[in-house]
């Protein structure tokens, strides 16, 4: 699953092709939205809220109905936005996989693979994101706020605590698996045992902040292919402050990579 700093470069991309554009033509390839007609409607921006996408449009004048709506979506692990100039190939993936199309006077914006596709008045975003927590890139991030939702779940393990977005949004696995590296902390200790929680959420926004801008993600500070992970990936390869051989296993849903040495298991 795309981490919040990918999806804050591709909220940038939409943005920039598209904001303060009026749509001459909108094509949906869901059936939920299969009726849906954006000719006319002017974009006003694209943010991201953590993980999700929120493309926001102003209605033509005389519009009926709600005038500035939401364009919602979601990347999960496979899902994508590429924006092209009028006439240019698509390239980023099979037709089939295309689930909606947004033209404008200058620029083409083509959604793959895209999860949660909603269109909604923009006064109700909050029925869409509303439960998540601070954004660690957002103009609300507030690592007391997200220090206080992960203690209060002292029994999870902060493995987990870090995926889930209700505590903080934007965190994915690498950024869980590389802040837990950092901070020493396995990923199976419970919530309650870490010493440091703000600490911890705030090295994430910053290691999330330092790559937004960016596609290749690195946590050591090179861009060096093999070099920009400690652990994520690379399992079975040495440590790069100990030696010892990277582990990696499944937690809850997700892969996890550790240093036994360096990340004790708890007792």
């Amino acid at each position: 699953m795309p981490e919040g700093d990918t999806v804050w470069n591709t909220a940038r991309v939409l943005h920039r092709a598209l904001a303060g554009a009026r749509l001459s033509g909108s094509d949906f390839r869901v059936p939920q939205l299969a009726t849906t007609d954006l000719t006319g409607w002017t974009v006003r921006d694209c943010a991201s809220r953590g993980k999700h996408l929120l493309l926001r449009l102003v209605a033509p004048e005389g519009h009926p109905g709600a005038t500035h709506r939401t364009l919602h979506s979601h990347l999960r692990m496979d899902g994508a936005w590429r924006a092209y100039a009028p006439g240019e190939r698509w390239t980023a993936g099979p037709a089939h996989l295309i689930r909606v199309v947004l033209h404008s006077a200058g620029a083409v914006a083509v959604g793959y693979h895209l999860h949660d596709l909603a269109l909604v008045p923009s006064a109700e975003e909050d029925s869409l994101v509303g439960h998540l927590g601070p954004d660690l890139l957002g103009p609300d991030w507030d690592p007391a706020e997200a220090v206080r939702r992960l203690a209060a779940h002292p029994d999870a393990t902060i493995g987990e605590a870090l995926l889930d977005q209700r505590n903080l949004a934007g965190v994915g696995n690498l950024y869980k698996c590389e802040v837990l590296f950092l901070r020493g902390v396995s990923p199976w200790s419970p919530v309650r045992d870490v010493p440091d929680l703000a600490g911890t959420v705030t090295l994430a926004q910053k290691l999330l902040a330092a790559n937004r801008g960016r596609w290749t993600q690195s946590t050591t500070g090179s861009l060096h292919r093999g070099r920009t992970s400690y652990v994520y990936g690379r399992r079975g390869q040495p440590c790069r402050r100990c030696g010892t051989a990277i582990r990696r296993a499944e937690l809850g849903e997700r892969i996890t990579y550790w240093c036994p040495v360096c990340q004790p298991a708890p007792s």
